[in-house]
């Protein structure tokens, strides 16, 4: 297995210099993942230009909850094949 971890900072603070910026409080996480579960994680990367690991995981947080509760809300996802043909697709069974 695999083991991936995302960086956290410290609590909120200020800094005497003029160009610093609060900093928001981060937790770490730590994963750990089967060799297709990175492999995954790593093709993710790549084909979306993230700057992270973290980038991939926080987007697809973003998305997952969105998908869950516009599916809670009781909307359908459907998928278009090449022929314009639109089939229901579940993501949650």
């Amino acid at each position: 297995m695999d083991s991936l971890t995302f960086s956290s900072g410290a609590a909120a603070q200020a800094d005497d210099r003029a160009d610093a910026k609060l900093r928001v409080p981060k937790n770490r996480v730590q994963f750990d993942l089967a060799p297709r579960s990175m492999e995954r994680l790593n093709v993710l990367k790549l084909k979306t230009e993230a700057a992270s690991y973290a980038e991939v995981v926080k987007n697809a947080l973003r998305l997952y909850e969105a998908l869950i509760e516009e599916t809670e809300s009781g909307k359908q996802f459907f998928v278009r094949d090449e022929s314009g043909v639109m089939t229901p697709y579940r993501l949650f069974l």
